[in-house]
């Protein structure tokens, strides 16, 4: 099971993922020593931190989302039952964080403002179909999803203008939309540029 990003409505704002906990702190990412040149490799996916090749050693994982939250409880590694492995071929269960981050989102979406029904279903259909579409004939799925952008564009820029006539506060808008703050604010300058 792969829980390295996990990927939802929210888009990249709320991506979740397995965090490392070092001496009850987050740590920095792993670099990794490729010789010499100006571009260092580096990550902070938990696999990395499993004390070899001079990386620090995970002691423990938690639950992490891109907005910043992050989980309280701390799920410690067995290192007696992991061994010399490297955590990518451990059997590390990530059930816990994965909960967590879970119980992360049905916060955020009881605070975001609800789709209509008849436009829920209909985005269901539209996925299935662009879905079926990409597959018998990719360039029509293609144009399609052009379309789609274009509408997007337009209704967005429409929208917008009204939540910014409202006069909504990027804070306010970003609990709505389920967004970062940072986001909400392009949306309201978008506003003003109508």
């Amino acid at each position: 099971m792969e829980w390295d990003w996990w990927t939802v409505e929210f888009g990249d704002v709320h991506a979740g993922s397995a965090g490392v906990l070092i001496g009850g702190g987050e740590p920095g990412p792993v670099y990794f020593d490729v010789g010499s040149g100006p571009n260092v490799p580096s990550t902070t996916h938990w696999t990395a931190y499993d004390g070899r090749s001079r990386r620090p050693r995970a002691e423990a994982l938690r639950a992490v989302c891109a907005c910043g939250w992050r989980g309280a409880a701390e799920y410690p590694l067995d290192w007696a039952a992991i061994g010399d492995r490297p955590l990518y071929e451990a059997d590390v269960d990530l059930a816990g964080p994965l909960a967590d981050w879970t119980a992360h989102l049905s916060v955020v979406r009881d605070e975001v403002v609800p789709l209509p029904e008849p436009l829920a279903a209909l985005l269901v259909g539209v996925t299935e179909q662009l879905t079926a579409t990409a597959a018998a004939t990719p360039l029509a799925a293609l144009r399609a999803v052009g379309m789609l952008e274009r509408i997007a564009a337009r209704v967005e820029r429409e929208a917008a203008g009204a939540v910014g006539d409202d006069g909504m506060s990027a804070e306010a808008v970003a609990a709505a939309l389920g967004t970062s703050r940072s986001k909400a604010l392009g949306l309201l300058l978008t506003a003003q540029d109508r």
